[in-house]
């Protein structure tokens, strides 16, 4: 499924991260292709049996960052520096950028330009072979969990602003069970494997409990 962007977005969003054909992380990729089609989506974010967690979580993170690409894409129009001045989620949550190299000191900035910088800054870690090595017996480094940690963190964020700020205009698009079913498989991730703490899910958590307990375990 692709969405045509327009000349804005094309600008301010990455290219498609692809996973190399002929890598194991393609055939796990493909694997959770497949287990997605069955529609079960607990089942879905298990780690495959014999698997290693590292590429697992790889494998995944890619996956979503390309989902909230696409889905951010489509509303790139209605997220401008006028409807969106900060980057927030609901009236309570408000984010300020900072990476920890270039941007130590958090900065104030609008929606659409915090969500470049967070794309850009996920775009740069994905492209890392060092941090995401997609070739075989090349190892993840030590601290790979907390970087997908990070990242993941990171991506909610766009989500959140997305629900609180634009669902609006995605129910008008038709894009709205594209949207709740692409976060509904984010949210069984990282609870499945502990990626993201409880707090941070905060501006979400209302519509997290009706997501997730239809499908209890």
């Amino acid at each position: 499924m692709s969405f045509l962007f327009g000349s804005r977005s094309s600008k301010t969003f990455k290219p498609k991260k692809n996973i190399p054909e002929g890598t194991h992380q393609y055939e796990l990729m493909k694997h959770a292709a497949a287990t997605l089609g069955s529609g079960n989506l607990r089942l879905a974010v298990m780690l495959p049996e014999g698997e290693d967690l590292n590429e697992w979580v790889a494998v995944n993170t890619v996956d979503f960052f390309n989902q909230i690409n696409m889905l951010y894409g489509t509303i790139t129009e209605f997220c401008t520096e006028d409807s969106c001045p900060i980057m927030s989620a609901g009236p309570k949550y408000e984010y300020h950028w900072a990476d920890g190299h270039t941007v130590k000191k958090p900065i104030k900035c609008s929606a659409p330009k915090y969500i470049d910088y967070l794309m850009t800054w996920v775009q740069d870690q994905l492209d890392d072979e060092t941090l995401f090595p997609s070739k075989i017996g090349v190892p993840f480094p030590k601290n790979f969990q907390s970087i997908a940690k990070t990242i993941l963190k990171r991506l909610f964020r766009v989500y959140a602003h997305i629900y609180h700020q634009h669902f609006s205009e995605v129910v008008h698009l038709g894009e709205e069970a594209h949207l709740n079913t692409s976060f509904k498989h984010f949210i069984f991730f990282v609870q499945e494997f502990s990626l993201i703490e409880r707090r941070e899910l905060a501006p979400l958590q209302e519509l997290i409990d009706k997501l997730t307990a239809k499908e209890a375990r």
